[in-house]
């Protein structure tokens, strides 16, 4: 239930902050305003902090296991980018990525339904064809 609770709670934050905003998304991807780009800055400064944090002293999960973080894999990098346009150009096209889609649906946009049974068809057709991909 915790994470119910969490999740709701993390979905009424990202609606309050217009994070999941179509016109803020819209301004985004116009440059015509920085501030979701000050939104994924703060993420990612909040990443580089947690992984130096974690690494500095060792520090494990809930259960005591010591976190493993991997090294950098270069080799992937094309797919990647490939993967980061494709995700992209869906988040600009259906104005939402797939978390808060939720959020978006949970506050009463339910033309948000359409992206959602989009993402779970795309799901389900990379299920059905991941074996014959280039992994």
């Amino acid at each position: 239930m915790r994470f119910i609770f969490i999740g709701i709670y993390f979905g009424f934050i990202l609606m309050k902050t217009e994070v999941v905003s179509w016109f803020r998304i819209q301004e985004m991807f116009l440059f015509n305003h920085i501030f979701m780009y000050g939104i994924f800055a703060l993420a990612i400064l909040t990443g580089v902090i947690s992984i130096f944090l974690i690494r500095k002293f060792n520090i494990k999960d809930i259960d005591g296991n010591p976190i493993e973080i991997g090294e950098k894999d270069n080799s992937k990098t094309k797919r990647y980018i490939l993967g980061g346009l494709i995700f992209g150009l869906g988040w600009g096209l259906a104005g939402t990525c797939p978390g808060p889609i939720y959020a978006l649906i949970g506050g009463g946009y339910m033309i948000i339904l359409v992206p959602l049974l989009s993402a779970f068809l795309g799901a389900a057709v990379y299920g059905m064809v991941q074996n014959k991909l280039p992994h």
